[in-house]
């Protein structure tokens, strides 16, 4: 099945001034998703007015600053280089995935509803601490469950029998599960199973704590 993807712009107006400029960092990393990039200068440029300096890059998507999905690669580019970020756009998706890869504080602008608000460091630092935790269970579990996808772009089969034949040399008893949307309940029929290993979308972890992403295993010789 052919798939084709329609790029749907915002074409209303943007209430700049709604932008809380004043709890602002310095200098910040601008992030948006492709509703909003043909906006992306007139915010830019009214935040040059406001004395914030400005970082721009383009990640692996079509656009300057687009986010897409998993792919925060446009801010993650210049993380180094911010104090925070200002994502354009709703729901919380994107900017707390922005948050979580990037480990910096980021505020958010809702055009459509001109909600402006913040994930705070002390949040990042309780997901962090969740991490901690899940890494001390991944190394104390006995059997090992791995999820893979057969979605396209989240499809890992291969790394996931790589992992397998690695952690069952180690001692740990593996089993792969193949899925095409997951129900985090049905993972409930295997109680056999002590900890999740994700190969899909990474951002499925934060959904139970029962689930650690491939690339967070703890490293041991």
């Amino acid at each position: 099945m052919k798939t084709l993807f329609i790029e749907s712009k915002f074409k209303g107006k943007i209430e700049l001034n709604k932008i809380k400029v004043n709890e602002l960092q310095k200098n910040i990393g601008l992030i948006t998703v492709v509703q909003f990039v043909n906006h992306l200068e007139k915010i830019k440029n009214y935040l040059l007015k406001n004395n914030k300096k400005i970082q721009i890059a383009k990640g692996n998507q079509k656009y300057k600053a687009q986010i897409l999905g998993c792919d925060i690669s446009a801010g993650y580019k210049i993380k180094n280089k911010v104090d925070a970020f200002l994502y354009i756009g709703d729901g919380k998706f994107h900017p707390w995935g922005l948050a979580i890869k990037t480990k910096k504080e980021v505020f958010s602008f809702n055009p459509l509803n001109n909600d402006f608000s913040r994930i705070k460091k002390e949040e990042i630092e309780k997901y962090k601490r969740t991490q901690k935790i899940k890494k001390i269970r991944f190394l104390s579990a006995e059997n090992i469950g791995i999820l893979v996808s057969t979605k396209p772009g989240q499809s890992n089969l291969k790394k996931a029998l790589e992992i397998k034949n690695k952690l069952e040399k180690k001692g740990k008893k593996c089993f792969i599960f193949v899925f095409d949307t997951l129900n985090l309940n049905d993972l409930e029929n295997f109680p056999f199973i002590d900890m999740w290993l994700n190969t899909a979308c990474p951002r499925i972890e934060e959904d139970s704590r029962d689930i650690i992403n491939f690339e967070d295993i703890p490293k041991r010789n």
